[in-house]
């Protein structure tokens, strides 16, 4: 895929483009955070007719999603060729592809749903702010009505996905349980069902009914910890999630916890979440 172009967004195309194409947002600023982020927009191969729209789909860890120069270890999730790849067999509609860049040194802060003592990656005793609501605010009150405004879009919860792993699979996860009537659709890869002495699995089982939101959940059998998973995905079912119709849980044998990992899962993913038998 060619560079993202860095410059500023035009409103909505005035014309149909014939190749899928890669703008880099940068620096969008956050009221709420009072910080600013690289956000990432991929359009499909033709977008730009204005009688169409597309449904949108959300990344955290936007760094990771396209560019290898700017991903984690150098392995990218290939998102945009992705996408093509499954748009010429016909598998999936014509989305659009949006990647939130993580903070850096916040990110634990912006993806944790609690306040929680964790290790550093160099083994120090750090804490985290527990800024996820916060974090989930922004997205739905500032990026999102961005996007909204200036592209041609689904914007409704059944046409609006986000995306995680890791961390950012746990962050995920909250979109759903905080904002079910804006994010309609959900993809927790391998997320951080420990956090917090496995805080998801309470507050999930403490939901007085089932939400209508539509939930990818995996794990690689070669992460520590993996088996917790299942005892979410079993809270997921007690409380009337089915698999096979809003629920989609896999475990993968052998898989690790990587951006390699995660990218190879993502055809898949792509296809639960803008499939065109839905």
């Amino acid at each position: 895929m060619p560079a993202p172009e860095r410059r500023p967004l035009a409103l909505r195309s005035r014309r149909v483009q014939r190749a899928p194409q890669l703008r880099v947002l940068a620096r969008f600023h956050s009221r709420i955070f009072r910080n600013s982020r690289d956000v990432t927009i991929w359009t499909p191969p033709g977008y730009g007719d204005p009688r169409r729209r597309h449904p949108v789909i959300y990344f955290q860890d936007g760094q990771n999603i396209f560019d290898p120069k700017t991903a984690f270890g150098g392995v990218a999730w290939a998102a945009g060729e992705t996408a093509e790849k499954l748009l010429r067999a016909r598998e999936i509609v014509p989305p659009i592809l949006v990647g939130i860049a993580n903070t850096g040194v916040h990110r634990i802060d912006e993806y944790t749903p609690t306040r929680a003592d964790y290790d550093g990656m160099d083994g120090a005793k750090l804490r985290s702010a527990g800024d996820a609501k916060r974090y989930a605010r922004f997205v739905e009150t500032e990026l999102k009505p961005f996007i909204d405004a200036r592209y041609l879009t689904l914007p409704g919860p059944r046409t609006t996905s986000i995306v995680g792993s890791s961390m950012g699979g746990l962050v995920s996860l909250y979109f759903g349980l905080w904002h079910p009537r804006v994010f309609g659709n959900v993809a927790a890869l391998s997320p951080s069902l420990w956090w917090d002495d496995r805080v998801a699995l309470r507050d999930f089982a403490r939901l007085p009914r089932k939400l209508d939101v539509r939930l990818w959940l995996d794990m690689g059998t070669a992460e520590p910890g993996w088996e917790v998973a299942q005892l979410f995905r079993d809270t997921l079912v007690a409380k009337g999630w089915t698999q096979g119709a809003d629920l989609e849980y896999r475990e993968i044998a052998g898989a690790e916890h990587s951006e390699r990992a995660w990218a190879a899962r993502l055809p898949d993913v792509l296809r639960f979440l803008v499939g065109r038998e839905r």
